[in-house]
């Protein structure tokens, strides 16, 4: 059973990650990376969430957002984001015949979320927010952000500045390739 961890609602930012089920490289596989940028043009433009930083990796996602205005709810918001791009994702992998990978998805639900009506697990339930109260913390973050495609096993491209699903070419090369961050210098 999962616990929900209550998190502020005050304006601040947040360091946020989620990740695939069973650590699936589903977004490279259904070449989701599109319904990230969706969801950060919703997040923008319906509820005025800004996002500073992210990184779109094969299988999780890394992002920091900046709630400037206090009311919100994370788990809502991070929930509502999951739930879109599974949807859109299993629907992509029907069209592609991934079977396999969808009884995989199928066989990872709990008897509960089958009693829900819930068809595949494609996220874990859970998702790490940190919130980042300080100009060290983010810059901390965003260099943790920017060097994932790199680091460890993750081998993605050669220089991380140019790994495209990911706001470091923005920051270091003043480049826009799928989204437009708020920059941290415009928070502080």
């Amino acid at each position: 059973m999962s616990v929900r961890t209550k998190h502020g609602n005050e304006p601040t930012l947040y360091f946020i990650t989620y990740t695939c089920s069973n650590w699936l490289d589903l977004f490279s596989l259904t070449d989701s990376y599109d319904l990230v940028y969706k969801w950060f043009n919703h997040l923008r433009n319906t509820a005025q969430i800004k996002v500073t930083a992210y990184v779109i990796m094969p299988n999780h996602i890394h992002v920091i957002l900046y709630f400037p205005q206090e009311n919100y709810n994370l788990n809502s918001i991070i929930s509502n984001a999951k739930r879109f791009i599974a949807y859109e994702m299993i629907k992509r992998l029907k069209q592609s015949n991934e079977n396999k990978i969808l009884q995989q998805l199928e066989a990872g639900l709990s008897e509960r979320e089958k009693k829900k009506g819930q068809l595949h697990k494609v996220f874990k339930d859970s998702f790490d927010a940190k919130p980042i109260y300080t100009r060290q913390f983010l810059l901390q973050k965003i260099q943790y952000i920017h060097l994932n495609p790199v680091s460890g096993n993750w081998r993605l491209v050669n220089d991380w500045q140019e790994y495209e699903h990911s706001s470091a070419p923005f920051y270091e090369q003043n480049k826009i390739i799928h989204y437009e961050p708020l920059h941290y210098d415009e928070l502080y």
